[in-house]
């Protein structure tokens, strides 16, 4: 489905991303995780064109993509196969949760206003907020602007959905109701790369974790053999300096 190779990403003198990739096949929920600065958020947004990186090869859906050279129209056209979720909501103020479901559509992607509403309505059910369809951010608690947010992403009808930390704006006790909307995906099959610290839900959620520390990838491994018998020194001291209960005692998964 998505093949990614030798991606490298410099802002001036500092190398961000020196080399990375992953490889992702349809239904595949991987979960990146690793100590902050290591490149997660910017290796996820130069998937998304949100960053140009400097070298790097994508493939999509047979197709092949120098990601150093691309093409505005390229962009254009693997955009319309991905979402991206941010951390902060990125909502705008002044428009109602259907709005601002609907918007990309009409105007970033010519659907008709019919249809956009349609499938606005549709994805904001998914997330268990079709009655909150007419409120303003303003009036949605931080959970409910990020499940807003999500909405936003599958009425794109993406192939892909790029989470960047999507609980890390969240007070502790709003968290698990993004997590559950993302875990209820993650059962239907969307194919789904999460950037995340919230260790569990990518031990339970994922069935592959990418670790990245430095700019590189040091490990690209499922899911119960990363936190299971993870052979690489510093992720086995990562995962030891976690502070979960449940680490502590693994289940056997």
């Amino acid at each position: 489905m998505l093949t990614v190779e030798g991606v490298k990403k410099s802002f001036g003198e500092l190398e961000v991303l020196k080399g990375c990739g992953v490889h992702v096949d349809q239904g595949d929920v991987i979960a990146i995780l690793g100590p902050s600065g290591s490149g997660k958020t910017t290796f996820l947004r130069c998937l998304n064109f949100l960053e140009h990186a400097d070298e790097g090869t994508l493939q999509f859906d047979g197709e092949t993509f120098d990601m150093g050279r691309m093409r505005k129209a390229d962009i254009a056209r693997l955009r319309k196969k991905t979402a991206f979720v941010f951390q902060n909501y990125n909502l705008f103020r002044n428009k109602t949760a259907l709005d601002n479901v609907t918007l990309g559509l009409t105007a970033g992607r010519k659907v008709p206003r019919s249809e956009a509403v349609e499938r606005g309505r549709a994805a904001l059910d998914r997330v268990g907020l079709l009655d909150r369809c007419e409120a303003y951010p303003t009036q949605l608690s931080g959970g409910q602007q990020q499940r807003v947010a999500i909405a936003r992403a599958l009425a794109a009808q993406p192939e892909i959905i790029f989470f960047d930390e999507p609980t890390s704006a969240l007070d502790p006790e709003l968290i698990g109701e993004v997590l559950a909307v993302i875990r209820d995906l993650a059962e239907d099959g969307m194919t789904m790369l999460v950037v995340t610290h919230e260790i569990q839900f990518a031990r339970n959620v994922s069935n592959r974790v990418l670790f990245m520390e430095g700019g590189t990838v040091l490990e690209n491994a499922p899911t119960a053999e990363f936190f299971g018998s993870a052979q690489n020194e510093r992720i086995r001291e990562f995962l030891k300096n976690i502070r979960a209960p449940e680490l502590a005692a693994p289940t056997g998964s």
